[in-house]
């Protein structure tokens, strides 16, 4: 217990959050691209084996975006910009979907492969933001079975890569004729049932799992929960403010760069698996 308050330790998560929660508030995106490759490393080198740091760094990941979506719902939903009748379609399909990945496939998969995943996953995230392309506004949401699809699919690969959808639910609502503004408050309200349905998946796929660290709750790493969870919520805040003094398509460039780098990293380490 005594290496959950290493002094080290909690530089190092504080560090982490600091970081990730004011990019996200800069640039508009999660945290969850940052937070997987670093609690991976942070993991390793305290002797977690490498399949099983992945998985609770991806499920770590996921748990702090519970804290993380209600301070920026609150925000977006002041400014009346979150589309609740969407959240309201789409959430059934995100609890179907998280659940399936979380509680089935993310249990079943090596941490390895999951690795990859992730490291595809971001690459085309990059990509994307490298480019910044956004997709024409071709038709209307679709219906009651389109959108519990849709959501279905968000939730899904969000649990796989401990990500809060915004990545996939965004350009989802963009296509579909749903202003940028509006897209983006949306997304962070369903980053909520996102969260909660696949960290309880975690939780509860991950009790029967051998070789776990001290502070583990299934596959959720407490310790850096609760200390990434606190410093993330302090600096979003912070990111936000500066968006509007900062160049931020030259930023969002920047980081996509960095996020190569990351997503080559997570690749080698599902490659030597």
């Amino acid at each position: 217990m005594n290496s959950l308050l290493d002094p080290i330790l909690i530089a190092e998560l504080a560090a982490l959050g600091l970081g990730t929660g004011f990019l996200a508030g800069l640039l508009g995106i999660g945290g969850g691209m940052l937070m997987v490759p670093f609690i991976t490393i942070i993991m390793g080198h305290r002797g977690v084996a490498s399949d099983l740091a992945v998985k609770m760094a991806i499920a770590t990941s996921m748990a702090t975006i519970i804290f993380t979506s209600v301070s920026s719902v609150r925000a977006h939903h002041k400014r009346g910009a979150v589309r609740w009748d969407i959240v309201r379609r789409l959430a059934p399909g995100i609890v179907i979907g998280s659940l399936l990945g979380s509680l089935g496939v993310f249990s079943l998969l090596k941490g390895t492969v999951l690795a990859i995943v992730f490291a595809l996953f971001v690459g085309f995230s990059a990509t994307q933001m490298f480019l910044d392309r956004k997709p024409k506004p071709t038709r209307q949401m679709p219906g009651t079975v389109g959108q519990l699809s849709a959501g279905g699919a968000i939730g899904f690969i969000s649990g796989l890569v401990g990500a809060g959808g915004g990545f996939v639910s965004v350009p989802f609502m963009t296509w579909c004729n749903i202003s940028i503004h509006n897209a983006v408050a949306t997304s962070a309200a369903l980053g909520f049932p996102i969260a909660v349905a696949n960290v309880l998946g975690y939780v509860v796929s991950g009790q029967s799992v051998q070789g776990l660290p001290d502070g583990a709750f299934g596959y959720i790493w407490l310790p850096a929960l609760a200390v990434i969870a606190v410093c993330s919520v302090l600096t979003a805040p912070l990111g936000a403010k500066a968006a509007h003094n900062l160049p931020v398509k030259k930023l969002k460039r920047v980081f996509a760069s960095i996020l190569y780098l990351l997503a080559a990293y997570m690749l080698w380490k599902g490659l030597q698996g």
